[in-house]
């Protein structure tokens, strides 16, 4: 099996619910060993969502402490217990990396603010993954990727039409959380990087406010200069786009949708008619150069939605196999679940739980050397206590002590 690149990069996590952890998840796919820290007592609150918990009657795999948890270790301690924040410290001793996304007041009452980790290892890469910066009149304040990402940060307006009387949620539980851990990982891949070159550890900042952004800087940059908001398209089918008739959501006899996004029209226009079985249309007068197609748009896509909405999404997505232009169906979770392309590439991987079945996660996006993910379970709550604190080198009787002392689970 190749070398992974984070493999001997050393990660201690003191973080909860999905959007840092995730950041650890991923870090895990790449081969980082990631020791995930929590509460003694009470553990991850995330635990306790069982509304998204186990699949099945009497298991124990729960896709939302999996997915941003998997391939880690779980040490339990009560980090306001000076024992515990002495544990803590040693591991970071050993560590790479220490991220987390507890609010100031927290950190610092804790104890594990900048300089309170820097003061144990001078080098280590600190970072903090907020909700809205780690500056600025807000950055004492806490959130989530609903309200955070999703909504301030453009894609809930961006995305809902005027008529539709309302905002659309996410597509998704953790939407925002999951593109936000991805960017930290990324952002802690380049400052160990960094760190190579010069010796030094970084301070790495991500905001789910910036990320957010970030998704819909093309929009803010055109807005920033217009001053108008992005109008998002109508949700109708048959709407194309202003002078491209192959660019848009168009609706199939059963109700589904396929999406074309062929950004050339006049060099795609014959073979879709082609695939339409509609050749009339290449040489129609309205359409036979690209710049009567495009002054003649909507005529086209008017067309365009009478045809697909004659046969059924299944027929055009084996019609469509072979069309030369970018297209795709419509899919839900259940479909891009076992989509073929996905598979064929390995971001669908099998992972065993702790009941000893075969389960599916999705994988991080990124794979190196053409080698999919390989993917360990995600830790009980404080599995790895005693584990962990072997290694640092503790004895049976300080470890006991610990435990009775409340220090550690």
């Amino acid at each position: 099996m190749p070398a992974k690149p984070m493999d001997g990069v050393r990660v201690v996590e003191v973080a909860q619910f999905t959007y840092v952890p995730a950041a650890g998840a991923v870090l895990a796919d790449w081969g980082a060993e990631v020791i995930k820290i929590e509460h003694a007592e009470t553990g991850d609150a995330q635990r306790g969502f069982g509304y998204l918990g186990a699949v099945a009657a009497g298991g124990s795999f729960a896709p939302l402490m999996e997915h941003p948890n998997r391939g880690k270790r779980s040490v339990g301690l009560a980090l306001e217990n000076p024992d515990a924040l002495e544990v803590l410290y040693e591991i970071v001793r050993r560590s790479d990396v220490f991220v987390t996304n507890f609010l100031p007041d927290a950190r610092a009452r804790l104890k594990i603010d900048i300089d309170d980790i820097r003061a144990v290892n001078p080098k280590i890469i600190y970072v903090r993954g907020t909700a809205l910066g780690a500056r600025g009149p807000e950055a004492h304040k806490g959130g989530y990727d609903a309200p955070t990402y999703w909504c301030r940060g453009g894609s809930a307006a961006g995305i809902s039409a005027p008529e539709l009387g309302g905002m659309l949620g996410m597509p998704g539980p953790a939407y925002g959380d999951t593109i936000g851990g991805m960017t930290i990982a990324g952002g802690i891949g380049a400052a160990l990087f960094a760190r190579e070159r010069t010796g030094e550890g970084s301070v790495v900042d991500v905001s789910l406010l910036s990320v957010g952004a970030w998704a819909n800087a093309l929009a803010i940059d055109l807005s920033l200069i217009s001053g108008e908001p992005w109008a998002p398209m109508p949700p109708a089918s048959g709407q194309a786009a202003i002078r491209n008739p192959l660019v848009g959501t168009f609706r199939t006899s059963d109700g589904r949708y396929l999406n074309l996004n062929m950004m050339q029209p006049g060099r795609y226009w014959r073979d879709f008619c082609k695939h339409l079985e509609r050749p009339d249309l290449v040489d129609n007068p309205l359409f036979d150069t690209t710049e009567k197609l495009m002054d003649n748009a909507a005529a086209a896509a008017q067309i365009i939605a009478a045809e697909l909405a004659q046969r059924t999404f299944a027929d055009w997505v084996k019609r469509f196999d072979t069309l030369e232009g970018q297209w795709a169906p419509v899919q839900n979770s259940v479909e891009v679940g076992q989509d073929a392309q996905l598979r064929a590439n390995g971001f669908i991987a099998e992972v065993v739980d702790v009941d000893g079945r075969v389960r599916e996660l999705v994988t991080a996006p990124v794979q190196f050397d053409e080698a999919p993910a390989q993917l360990r379970r995600g830790p009980q709550f404080a599995e790895h206590t005693d584990e962990v604190l072997r290694e640092l080198g503790l004895s049976e009787e300080r470890i006991i002590d610990l435990k009775l002392g409340g220090a550690a689970t």
